[in-house]
């Protein structure tokens, strides 16, 4: 560009690189041909002279030419310049070039200068002026323009500075915990942990997790849990420990288990089995007997009488055909009208049995359903099903310390009369044992009707009767009040909430090899911890708390997960977001899913993201065939004190399908061959469980379905309301009157503050994507307050009022889950207003639907923060 100062030179000679050198350090070094005159030409500082030669150019504030290169001889340069050597200047033109340089400095028009630029002259004049000791070292001339380079320097600084500070501060929520790993894109996480999860790595860690059994409290369950410990340890997550508990357990004593069919002498005729073949002969493996956790120690003798499936209107009907059952010894089959082998019992004591004997019949699960074990799915002629008869709808957890945790100096209750525990002493036997039993009572009492009959092969069912041979039955075992175990437990903290928890849950402790249940289970939390613990190294962080429990004693009681809600139940409830469990993870093919409402939405999302490689379609599509819906929450598994006690919403997930239950054919021969070849299915299980903790863990806001909660809650009502009909509540006068207007005023109220509620999310959703994705510190804090009310209101349903909760169940809090009182493999909603209506109490039913109304107003009135 050529300079239009007012004040111009004409175009002078080229001075020669001897005179150029010999004149002045600031003359720009000449350029090659067509060569970028860069810095000076970009400065805009030199303009093309036609004639081939460079004006000299004003001097510009700011500019230093940069000076020639020593490593060019004058002979390059006056090439470069098509100059011969014998253009050679004299002294005088070298003098001349040197006034005409001076001229340009002195006659160049002032430029302004900033005030900092002549405060630094002035500090470079006066340190010039110092007489310092040191005089000979100079300080170095500080001018304008290398006051501006530094200033410049310190003003890239400051706005470092600026925006560290603005980013480690709450303007912008989230990045400063973001700075502490990496950035990801959640869409890709959800993505590479799906890719990431493996089957084969699942089957080894099955493999390990079957060598032994391992019942609760025994040396095997022990050493489980170390293994356990220490993978959580190496695959670096936070805070792994073992907790410890000390509760009351039983074993049974060797030799100590006896049936007997008794001849009219009393001599024995015939002794069960009881015992399952040993699954391994080479080398052979410790088996777990066949026994009833919690069952009753005792030495009894009776007539033996068939009872079907062992519930209440079995008994009543052989009341009813005349059969005196006082004394006498039950005989009931599994499943079938009470699925809970506790209350089969429980109700057998009541209508005075003294003992009772539980058994598979192959009608229910075995040949008759289909092929049995190994090769098959179904309970073979010499399996026997284990299991806990502790009345876990009564009291769940340890039931000495019902209410609290059973950690060291804990108060206990006695065994006596508690109500935990039945009364009666009982054994389970395979159907090839019940043959024999069956055998010696045909022709006693009453043939059976088709539904009493089972699918035994060479038998008729009778009744039996008073007359019926006797049969002896011992049940001896070891007690023990305080017995140790151990939930394993670790996290992976939070980057924005740490203090809020992603809760993710499987009982460790089996019956005995328990492949499937637990074991499928473990192997899916392993591969989770696995991945997680991937992740976590390449600097992933959640935005929430993970925290993994491996519970122990969960076949007997849920003691460990019941035991570590009791111990930690008022954090729990503040902090809890959601609960996830996995306990029978594969038994089968069908994708079940049961929990609160919440869950809805959250998990349609992940099963849409999962295919079923066997039948090329996505969960969503199979679920959706089959018309399945969130089933409701017994008390099956480890989620019953998360949700009943400490109000965390909690989930449930399994594929289901029969296999040979608490048996020792249970194994991981059994689920490699025939369970689950190729462990397709606990690739697909741990997918949904993993996406399920990200959904909860990683979601900005919280993908809780408050909408299909409140829809849930109106028909649960209008479910209450026919039920009550049918049990005569229009027949209820005066005080008594029976009126669910108060739950139909709630519910309505509750409906109208969902939908609200549930707005804010698409305000939220129009400012932050409108502005780019930016979430102003303001909106992150609604953002968390939002997220806090949503996971809340499943605690405010909780009855907290002094000697609150269900009336004869205070462990259970929930006004609209617990289990069913005579099943707790059914989820009871409205417990408290069902159980006084089934006891004919219809004043406390009554007063029950004004509780639970007062508390969903409450609840539905802190979600949208009018408290």
């Amino acid at each position: 560009m050529v300079d239009e100062k007012p004040n111009k030179y004409e175009p002078l000679p080229i001075p020669t690189y001897d005179e150029a050198i010999g004149s002045s350090s600031r003359t720009p070094t000449p350029l090659r041909v067509n060569e970028s005159s860069e810095p000076a030409e970009r400065e805009g500082l030199l303009a093309n002279d036609p004639g081939g030669r460079l004006p000299v150019p004003t001097r510009r504030a700011g500019f230093r030419p940069v000076g020639t290169d020593d490593g060019r001889d004058s002979l390059e340069n006056d090439t470069f310049l098509g100059q011969s050597d014998e253009r050679h200047s004299t002294d005088s033109e070298r003098e001349s070039v040197q006034r005409e340089i001076e001229e340009m400095e002195i006659q160049e028009p002032p430029q302004p200068q900033s005030a900092w630029g002549k405060r630094i002259s002035s500090l470079s004049q006066s340190l010039s002026s110092i007489n310092l000791p040191f005089k000979k070292l100079r300080f170095p001339k500080l001018d304008a323009n290398f006051c501006i380079l530094l200033s410049r320097c310190f003003a890239v600084l400051l706005v470092m500075g600026i925006v560290y500070l603005l980013f480690m501060s709450d303007l912008f929520p989230g990045i400063n915990q973001r700075m502490g790993g990496q950035m990801f894109d959640p869409e890709s996480v959800r993505i590479y942990v799906q890719k990431q999860v493996d089957p084969v790595r699942m089957r080894e860690k099955l493999m390990k997790i079957t060598q032994n059994d391992h019942l609760a409290g025994t040396e095997g369950d022990y050493v489980l849990a170390k293994y356990v410990h220490d993978f959580f340890q190496s695959a670096g997550l936070e805070n792994v420990r073992m907790e410890e508990y000390d509760v009351y357990l039983n074993y049974p004593k060797a030799g100590g288990r006896k049936v007997e069919l008794l001849a009219p002498d009393g001599k024995v005729q015939w002794s069960a089995k009881i015992e399952e073949d040993n699954m391994y002969t080479d080398p052979p493996r410790q088996e777990t007997p066949v026994f009833h956790g919690h069952s009753k120690t005792g030495d009894v003798t009776g007539p033996l009488i068939y009872a079907n499936y062992g519930s209440k209107d079995d008994y009543k009907r052989l009341a009813d055909q005349g059969i005196e059952t006082k004394g006498a010894i039950a005989l009931v089959r599994h499943y079938g009208s009470q699925k809970d082998r506790a209350l089969k019992i429980k109700d057998a004591e009541l209508a005075g049995f003294v003992g009772c004997i539980v058994y598979s019949d192959p009608a229910d699960d075995g040949f008759v359903q289909g092929e049995v074990a190994p090769n098959g799915k179904f309970m073979p002629e010499g399996a026997a099903q284990r299991g806990s008869v502790g009345l876990r709808s009564w009291v769940i957890g340890d039931i000495l310390t019902p209410g609290f945790a059973s950690i060291k100096g804990a108060k206990r209750v006695p065994k006596e009369n508690n109500p935990g525990l039945v009364n009666i002493p009982s054994l389970p036997l395979s159907w090839g044992d019940a043959k024999e039993l069956l055998k010696g009572i045909q022709g006693f009492g009453q043939s059976s009707s088709d539904n009493w009959k089972g699918g035994i092969p060479d038998i008729g069912y009778w009744s039996g009767n008073s007359s019926s041979p006797k049969v002896h039955l011992v049940n001896q075992q070891d007690e023990v009040d305080e017995q140790r175990i151990w939930n394993v437990m670790a996290k992976i903290t939070g980057i924005e909430q740490g203090e809020k928890s992603v809760i993710i849950g499987n009982h460790r402790d089996a019956w005995v090899y328990g492949a499937s249940d637990p074991g499928s289970g473990t192997a899916a939390m392993l591969e989770l911890v696995t991945i997680f613990g991937d992740l976590m190294s390449r600097g992933w962080r959640p935005l929430r708390t993970i925290e993994f429990a491996s519970w122990d004693g969960g076949e007997y009681n849920l003691i460990g997960s019941t035991e570590y809600v009791e111990n930690n139940v008022e954090a729990l409830r503040k902090d809890a977001y959601v609960y996830l469990n996995v306990d029978s993870g594969v038994a089968g093919q069908e994708f079940r899913a049961r929990g609160s409402p919440v869950f809805r939405k959250s998990l349609l999302r992940v099963l849409d993201r999962i295919t079923d490689p066997l039948q090329n379609v996505t969960l969503r599509e199979l679920w959706d065939r089959r018309g399945r819906e969130l089933d409701g929450l017994g008390a099956s598994s480890d989620y019953v004190a998360f949700q009943d006690i400490a109000g965390t919403s909690s989930l449930d997930i399994s594929f289901l399908g029969p296999h040979p239950y608490h048996s020792a054919y249970d194994n991981f021969e059994y689920m490699d061959n025939t369970g689950d070849p190729g462990f397709v299915y606990h690739g697909l299980l741990a997918q949904a469980w993993i996406l399920l903790v990200l959904e909860f863990s990683d979601r900005l806001i919280l993908p809780f379905d408050i909408s299909t909660y409140s829809a849930a809650l109106t028909q649960w009502t209008m479910d209450l309301e026919n039920w009550a009909t049918s049990k005569g509540a229009a027949t209820q006068l005066g005080d008594s009157a029976w009126s669910t207007n108060p739950l139909r005023e709630a519910v309505l109220q509750f409906n109208n503050d969902a939908r609200n509620f549930e707005k804010w999310e698409l305000e939220w959703d129009a400012v932050v994507l409108g502005n780019n994705g930016f979430e102003s510190t303001i909106m992150g804090a609604h953002r968390k307050s939002h997220n806090n009310r949503m996971a809340n209101f499943e605690t405010h349903l909780l009855d907290l009022d002094k000697d609150g909760g269900l009336p004869n169940r205070t462990q259970f809090k929930h006004i609209l889950f617990a289990p069913e009182l005579w099943d707790s493999n059914i989820a009871e909603y409205f417990p408290a207003i069902r159980d006084a209506i089934n006891e004919g109490n219809w004043a406390l039913a009554k007063v029950q639907v004004e509780k639970a109304a007062a508390i969903i107003k409450r609840a539905s009135k802190k979600l949208i923060g009018n408290t």
